[in-house]
Order: structure tokens, then sequence, then C-alpha cells
């Protein structure tokens, strides 16, 4: 699967556009997801930031992801809380 963003829609350079993931290619990119463990966290408010420009489609910013991602890093395995 390919990411889209504007610019590879209308072949124009819009500049720096956010690259734009489905649920599927946020998946594919980050083993140890699923489908359905994203749609859990969504539900819970554990998930990286979305868009749902139509009622049926989610949509991720890909800097978002990595940051959601980068935001998990651990140093100990015990609760530092």
């Amino acid at each position: 699967m390919t990411s889209t963003s504007l610019a590879s829609l209308d072949g124009v350079d819009h500049g720096a556009l956010p690259v734009y993931l489905t649920p599927e290619q946020v998946c594919d990119r980050f083993p140890g997801l699923t489908k359905g463990n994203l749609a859990q966290r969504r539900y819970k408010g554990l998930a990286p930031k979305w868009l749902s420009p139509t009622p049926r489609t989610i949509l991720y910013r890909e800097s978002d992801v990595v940051a959601w991602i980068e935001a998990s890093e651990r140093t100990i395995t015990g609760d530092a809380g």
C-alpha cells in the first residue's frame, strides 16, 4: 500500500503537506498493531490523533503516528509511576 498526500492526488507540489495513513497502513508500518487494537485505542483515547473526513473513514497523519510511537519510549520495564 502507498500513503496518500494531497500532492500525489493532483500532481502539483503543494510544499510540505502531511502524509495521511489509513489504519491498515499504520498497522503495516508498525509491527504489533492490528486494526482492532488501533480501533480499541481510539475508543479509549489512547491512539494517535486521527481525522475522520467521512463517517466511515479514519486517517492518521504520519507525523502524529510517529510522535505517538516515540512518546511510548521506555528505559525500564517496570511502571515508573
